[in-house]
């Protein structure tokens, strides 16, 4: 079973010394309605601790406004295109915003699950088998490769959003059409029948630590955007019941996850364990996660005694231009 044996300090608050903060939530991605549930919270809680924190929409307002603000930095609590994909990222670096988070690069590639897997194939980190399918693609190529049942997904979404999982191969057009509504590129991956799993992380390089590992029991093993946001009958565990070895294991491999795209200041890991062998696949990295009261990356930090206020306060800390920057610490 794994335990809870993180042991974790909080730094003396200095709420003045964080300066004029911005919480950017809201967005224009099709995770708005999320990252303002996620924005709310964190603004919420840094106000609780005293931080100057003011509210900014990326989709409402424009980065004129941002520049106007004359924010000392910002926490970025938005979740999909335009704002966990490296293009705010960049916008930040040119106006000279530290921000919290992954930089342009990580947040970029974390955000295309294909680009993903190809740098986690390289860095030996077991992800699930795939192909990426374009106009040109034989289906029933892609249908003997991987085998059926087998899941499609948009590379550039999050929040389970466009995922199909296609049991016969005639469901595999219908599937594919779904996601180039969305996306260009369409990646099809082989099901793995199993446990599902996830995994925060916090810091940067050599200093990042996984937190308690979460399982996700969701009704009929639907873990969808309905089950992940709107309902309670998503059951979670956390510290999951796993063995240590396996629960070292899973940790490993997500730090190295995360290392191997160059992520920082924190990230949720998602993770499958297959039944047959109880052999772990990681899926993909989340580079700014939600922060919702269901949300997962919470959950996993009250397993070791830092409470939602300290965890934001914690990633705020960690803001950085990361451009021709050294990291503090």
């Amino acid at each position: 079973m794994q335990k809870a044996n993180i042991v974790t300090t909080t730094p003396t608050l200095d709420a003045a010394a964080f300066g004029k903060v911005g919480v950017l939530f809201g967005g224009r991605s099709a995770e708005r309605e999320i990252s303002l549930i996620s924005g709310n919270g964190v603004l919420q809680a840094l106000k609780s601790r005293g931080i100057d924190a003011h509210a900014f929409d990326p989709g409402r307002q424009s980065l004129a406004d941002l520049a106007a603000q004359q924010f000392d930095r910002v926490f970025i609590a938005l979740h999909g295109r335009y704002g966990e994909d490296g293009s705010l990222q960049g916008a930040l670096e040119l106006l000279g915003i530290p921000y919290t988070g992954s930089g342009v690069m990580a947040s970029s590639v974390g955000m295309d699950k294909i680009t993903t897997k190809k740098i986690w194939l390289q860095e030996n980190v077991p992800t699930p088998r795939y192909v990426t399918i374009d106009a040109d693609t034989d289906l029933d190529a892609v249908v003997a490769d991987l085998g059926l049942p087998l899941i499609v997904k948009p590379p550039l979404e999050g929040s389970s959003i466009g995922i199909t999982k296609v049991t016969q191969a005639d469901q595999l057009k219908e599937a594919v059409t779904l996601v180039t509504s969305m996306d260009e590129a369409v990646l099809a991956e082989e099901f793995v029948t199993g446990r599902e799993f996830t995994v925060a992380v916090l810091g940067q390089g050599a200093s990042a630590r996984a937190l308690p590992i979460v399982e996700i029991v969701a009704p009929e093993g639907k873990y969808d955007y309905q089950n992940k946001y709107f309902t309670d009958d998503t059951v979670y565990h956390c510290p999951a019941p796993l063995p240590e070895a396996l629960t070292h294991e899973i940790g490993r491999h997500a730090v190295n996850a995360y290392r191997a795209l160059g992520c920082e200041g924190w990230g949720r890991v998602d993770v499958l364990v297959r039944e047959s062998d109880m052999r772990p696949f990681l899926l993909e990295v989340n580079t700014s996660p939600g922060m919702t009261t269901h949300s997962l990356v919470p959950m996993a930090a009250r397993a070791v005694g830092i409470a939602y206020e300290d965890l934001c306060v914690e990633i705020l800390r960690s803001a950085r231009l990361k451009m021709g920057q050294k990291a503090k610490g």
